[in-house]
């Protein structure tokens, strides 16, 4: 083998040498940005360079995998500080929905005694509007009396027919 032979490793040496398959190959070819070359007779083949290149990037992998599973097992304490978070928020929210449902009824305690008092004051309004009219139909039928009668010598005054014009 000549010197540029020896720098030439072949698709089926670069798995020998990383224990893959060639769809792993391409995986790591992708992560590396590794561009396979091919030689005159059309064959696939790396420099050593880049199989050093594959080699990080796969045990970069396999370490990944085991921070990977580290991560599993401390899953179930991250989902006991979510489910510890859950239950403070819930608890935030009830006491939240109490103290506004507090306030509130404090607010509208009184409410109900100004409804009262509203209703009591339309009433009251209404009653005394009708007495209003039944006086203005008292002092039109008053001042209709009043013309009725006319004037005559010092003081005295006659009753003429009343017309029944008067409004009841």
């Amino acid at each position: 083998m000549d010197a540029s032979q020896q720098k030439m490793l072949l698709p089926n040496d670069v798995r020998k040498l990383l224990n893959v398959d060639n769809r792993e190959i391409v995986e790591l070819c992708k992560k590396t940005s590794v561009n396979p070359k091919k030689n005159s007779d059309g064959q696939i083949y790396f420099s050593i360079d880049e199989v050093k290149k594959l080699k990080n990037a796969k045990s970069s992998v396999i370490t990944g995998d085991k921070k990977s599973a580290l991560s599993v097992v401390s899953k179930p304490a991250s989902q006991a500080v979510v489910n510890n978070l859950l239950d403070t928020l819930s608890k935030m929210e009830t006491n939240i929905t109490t103290s506004m449902t507090k306030i509130i009824d404090e607010k509208l305690e009184g409410m109900d005694d100004v409804v009262l008092e509203l209703v009591r004051c339309k009433t009251e309004n209404e009653n005394l509007k009708n007495k209003v009219n039944d006086l203005n139909k008292e002092n039109f039928k008053l001042k209709n009396t009043l013309n009725s009668f006319k004037p005559l010598v010092a003081g005295f005054y006659i009753k003429k027919e009343e017309e029944n014009n008067i409004l009841l």
